[in-house]
C-alpha cells in the first residue's frame, strides 16, 4: 500500500499578509505547493489529503486541487474552530485555529494507512520524500514507529527575519530523544543565535538537527492526538491563543515511551513563505532548480 500525503493548508497567512498556499512562485504560476506534491508523487505517494478552511474552499480548489484531478487520489478535510472538540464548548471569541495537532487530528477518517505530514507553504527537496517513502513503506514498520525529516538548521532560515524552530536531540541511533523549542532565531553568517525571554543571546552552530512538519506516522497517531487534545482543552481551552503543536504532541508520546520516532537526516534545503519578503527567495530558488533541470519548466502539462 502506498502511503498517503497530508498537506496543512488551513493557515491564514497572518504574518505573510494572505493566502500563501497559493500564492505562484514557479515559472508557470506554481505554488510551493505543486513541487511538494510533484516530489512526492514521484517517491511514491498515492493519496494527498488537504486540511483547509471552508472559507477559502473554492478558492483553492481552483488554485490548487482541481490540477490533481485523474492524477492522483485527493481528499479533503476541515480544520474549523468547532472540529473535534467532543464536549467542549468553543468559547464565543475564539478566532485563532487550535494549531497544527488539530490539523491531523481532523483528517482521521479519511486515512487508515501510513502517511507524512507537511505544511503547505514549505518547500522540502526532493530527497527529503524519497527518505520518508523508504520509510514508510518498510515491511517492518508498526502503527507506533514515526519519522521525522532532520534538516540542517543553517539551511532553514530566513533572511528577513527571525523564526522558531525545534531543536532535536538524538541518541546515537537517531531516534529522537527530545525537542526544544527556539524562538526568535536568526541566522549569522553560516552560524545562528537565539534569544532567551530576558533577550540573552544564544550561539548556535548552524548543524543542529531541526524539525520543519515533516512527519512520518502510523495510524496509532490519531488515537493519541485525541486523548492529548481532549486533555489540552480541558487545560487550555479557554485561552483564546493556546495551540496544540505536533512537535510538542510527538515530544509527549516520545518522552512517555509510547512511540520511537526515527530521524532521517537531509541535507535539503528548506524554504518558506512566512514573511512577504521570503517569496523573493522562494522563487529565485525555484528558478535555480528549474534551471537545473530538477524540475520541467512546467509541473503539470495538460
Amino acid at each position: 500500500m502506498k502511503p498517503t500525503l497530508l498537506i496543512l493548508a488551513a493557515g491564514l497567512g497572518t504574518r505573510y499578509g494572505g493566502l500563501k498556499q497559493i500564492d505562484p512562485v514557479g515559472p508557470n504560476g506554481e505554488t510551493i505547493i505543486d513541487y511538494s506534491i510533484y516530489d512526492a508523487i514521484r517517491a511514491g505517494f498515492g493519496k494527498l489529503v488537504f486540511v483547509i478552511r471552508h472559507c477559502f474552499e473554492d478558492a483553492f480548489k481552483e488554485k490548487i486541487g482541481g490540477k490533481f484531478d485523474g492524477v492522483v487520489e485527493t481528499a479533503y478535510a476541515y480544520q474549523e474552530l468547532d472540529a473535534a472538540l467532543g464536549d467542549f464548548v468553543l468559547p464565543p471569541d475564539r478566532e485563532k485555529p487550535w494549531g497544527t495537532g488539530h490539523a491531523v487530528l481532523v483528517a482521521r477518517e479519511l486515512i487508515d494507512e501510513p502517511f507524512a505530514m507537511i505544511n503547505a507553504d514549505d518547500y522540502y527537496g526532493i530527497d527529503s520524500f524519497k527518505m520518508m517513502t523508504q520509510f514508510l513503506s518498510g515491511p517492518a514498520v508498526s502503527p507506533a514507529d514515526y519519522a521525522m525529516a532532520g534538516f540542517r538548521l543553517g539551511n532553514t532560515l530566513s533572511e528577513y527575519g527571525s523564526v522558531a524552530r525545534g531543536v532535536c536531540h538524538c541518541d546515537d541511533g537517531l531516534f529522537l530523544r527530545d525537542i526544544v523549542e527556539r524562538t526568535r532565531v536568526e541566522k549569522r553568517g553560516d552560524a545562528a543565535c537565539w534569544f532567551g525571554e530576558d533577550g540573552t543571546e544564544h550561539a548556535l552552530s548552524g548543524d543542529e538537527v531541526v524539525s520543519m512538519n515533516l512527519w512520518g506516522f502510523g495510524s496509532s497517531i490519531f488515537t493519541h492526538l485525541s486523548r492529548q487534545f481532549r486533555d489540552f482543552l480541558k487545560e487550555h481551552g479557554n485561552k483564546l491563543k493556546s495551540e496544540l503543536f505536533i512537535p510538542t504532541a510527538v515530544g509527549s508520546l516520545v518522552e512517555t515511551g509510547r512511540v520511537k520516532v526515527k530521524v532521517l537526516p537531509t541535507q535539503d534545503n528548506w524554504f518558506g513563505l512566512t514573511y512577504r519578503e521570503d517569496r523573493e527567495i522562494a522563487e529565485r530558488s525555484i528558478a535555480a532548480l528549474v534551471a537545473e533541470g530538477r524540475y520541467p519548466q512546467r509541473l503539470w502539462e495538460k
